[in-house]
């Protein structure tokens, strides 16, 4: 979730820059940096740790000026806060600087390649191995935009990359890879901006054009060249922002919930940032006021949570127990202290909560506390009340406001940090060997850009099934194991936003009264990939079209023996089965936005429900 702004013109650059990432600066906050150039002071870096006050108090100090500028401010993915670790990262020539937002998921392959080539390195980041990449293809092809599109032709993951060569000072180059960096170019009167999200630029100007997946933009003073990674010249006219801030935080989308589904492959990315260790194969959460002694006396856990958040809780359940072998107990928050628990001095409350202030959550915590048990919060409001109940710390999600009254990206952040927290847990207890947490830790890299490709192509065909099936007046929702909670999670939505009845059931238990339900009308979303109960699935899904019920399936990309069982087949890339749920629950999110869309439903803001139930 860091922050990049870039511009080219007449002003005086750090000026311009420094102030579009004081917009930003919600997207990052642990170092900051700037590079100007100027033809007599050459290429100039002003770097920082802290927040953007520091770097503002030291280009104060030491003045960097000139006319092209770029600049970030840094939430640490890759290495620790530290200045060497700031951005901008020079190549090893000096004469090239790049920013980014994103993670690079081969880094280590393209770290430990540059390395055999004779290249050094000065940070831990993953940024500065593009750098490195763009210098080397600099001097083979003799520019900065050849360079620049080589280099990002081996990179894999979601990423927004800017750079300025001194070489070149009339222009800088701009590309965004994937769904989990965005880039936007603001154009003005002589003068051009770039930044990674609207704000930053939004007192120059309103005329913008968003780049999209594998787009490159050479950016001049004079406007913006953009083409495919390929070379292919893209033709895009700029769309104009109203200065209302609330159309701007909306943007080009219709409603907040289509916006928040997709930014959920750069929410995914947020919640790794600062955490995660590939090289020594480490999870650290920096919140948590548990050491591993403390970690390893925990015998069960007590999960909390209400609506989405409970499905999130069942999925913890399963993450905690398969990875760091402590026994786990869900419950429902609102049932929780009227039960009367018995929880033992060896016990730790997990309290899941978006907003941090739903009132059933929080009395579950103070009850917890009465015990003399600590708690710990995933939550994703900063400062909230539950985030200062938790004694033992919270887990922030960073995945920025969700407006829509229906959690999305909220929700597969908390996966992915109940999926870290039990990563600990497993890294504290020894029930997981770093070679091991590396392992898991490369998957939740590669996560971001596969939830992007899931997004892309699940959109039309949800759109294809709103159009079949929004008449319907009832839906079935089956999944076992592993995906039986986003069954659960994908009847809510469907309910919530569309008001269509949906109920969310074990396929197992299918036999066991919805069967009696299904009839040629009723849509069945059955999520079964290929995991280990997949052949249990298919089982299920005969018994459905035996029933002359309608098979919607979720399911890994190439099997072609589901798509010959299904009427309808959405496909998500294949990870490992406890992170499979973040892939399959994207598609269920997709299909209530367009069947609610499709019948007329007031989709940010459904009747009759609120964002956080802060009352009984």
């Amino acid at each position: 979730m860091c922050g990049i702004v870039g511009y080219i013109g007449p002003r005086e650059a750090s000026e311009v820059v420094i102030g579009g990432l004081q917009r930003l600066e919600y997207r990052g906050y642990d170092s900051a940096g700037i590079a100007v150039y100027d033809p007599e002071a050459g290429l100039q870096l002003r770097r920082s740790v802290g927040k953007l006050g520091s770097l503002v108090a030291r280009v104060a100090r030491e003045p960097a000026q000139g006319h092209l500028g770029i600049g970030h401010t840094r939430w640490a993915t890759h290495g620790g806060v530290t200045e060497e670790n700031a951005h901008p990262h020079r190549d090893a020539s000096g004469a090239i600087v790049v920013i980014q937002n994103g993670i690079v998921e081969n880094y280590l392959e393209l770290k430990a390649r540059l390395a055999a080539e004779g290249y050094s390195f000065q940070s831990q980041t993953d940024t500065e191995v593009i750098a490195h990449l763009v210098g080397h293809y600099y001097r083979l092809e003799g520019g900065l935009e050849p360079a620049m599109r080589r280099a990002l032709a081996e990179l894999r993951g979601g990423n927004a990359v800017v750079a300025i060569c001194a070489h070149e000072p009339g222009h800088l180059v701009a590309a965004r890879l994937g769904n989990a960096g965005g880039v936007v170019l603001g154009l003005g009167q002589g003068e051009t901006f770039v930044a990674s999200d609207v704000p930053a630029i939004l007192d120059h100007t309103r005329d913008l054009v968003f780049l999209e997946d594998r787009e490159l933009a050479v950016v001049s003073a004079a406007g913006a060249r953009i083409s495919t990674l390929a070379g292919e010249p893209v033709s895009r006219a700029p769309v104009s922002i109203p200065w209302d801030p609330v159309a701007a935080a909306k943007g080009d989308y219709k409603h907040f919930m289509q916006k928040e589904i997709h930014e959920q492959p750069r929410a995914l990315m947020d919640v790794l940032r600062g955490r995660i260790d590939q090289d020594g194969g480490q999870v650290h959460l920096e919140d948590l006021r548990l050491d591993d002694a403390a970690l390893r006396r925990v015998e069960r856990i007590y999960a909390v949570a209400c609506g989405t958040a409970w499905h999130a809780a069942l999925l913890a359940k399963f993450m905690v127990e398969g990875l760091a072998r402590v026994r786990v107990e869900v419950d429902y928050a609102s049932e929780f202290r009227y039960r009367q628990p018995v929880l033992g001095a060896d016990a730790l409350l997990l309290a899941i909560t978006q907003s941090g202030e739903t009132v059933d959550t929080l009395a579950a915590m103070e009850e917890a506390r009465a015990q003399g048990v600590p708690s710990v919060a995933i939550v994703n409001a900063i400062g909230s009340q539950a985030a200062r109940v938790a004694d033992a710390g919270p887990v922030y999600l960073h995945a920025g406001p969700e407006i829509g009254v229906a959690s999305t990206k909220a929700f597969t952040s908390m996966l992915v940090a109940s999926y870290l927290l039990a990563l600990r847990l497993g890294q504290a207890r020894g029930t997981l060997a770093p070679a091991q947490v590396r392992e898991h830790l490369q998957a939740l890299v590669e996560l971001p850009g596969k939830a992007a490709l899931v997004i892309e192509r699940a959109t039309p065909l949800c759109e294809e099934l709103a159009e079949r099936y929004h008449r319907a007046s009832d839906a079935l929702f089956l999944g076992r194991q592993f995906n039986y909670p986003i069954a659960l999670e994908g009847a809510l939505k469907l309910k919530e936003i569309s008001y269509i009845h949906a109920e969310g059931y074990p396929a197992g238990e299918m036999k066991h009264g919805p069967i009696a339900l299904i009839d040629e009308a009723m849509p069945v979303v059955c999520i079964a990939p290929r995991d280990g109960i997949y052949e249990k699935m298919l089982s299920n899904i005969e018994q459905v079209r035996a029933r002359h019920g309608q098979v919607i399936a979720v399911g890994t990309e190439g099997d072609e023996l589901l798509a010959a069982k299904a009427d309808h087949v959405i496909v998500v890339p294949a990870t490992l089965p406890l992170l499979q749920p973040v892939l399959t629950a994207i598609p269920l999110q997709i299909f209530a936005y367009a069947m609610a869309l499709r019948r007329g439903c007031d989709v940010d803001q459904p009747r009759n429900l609120a964002k956080s139930v802060t009352v009984e």
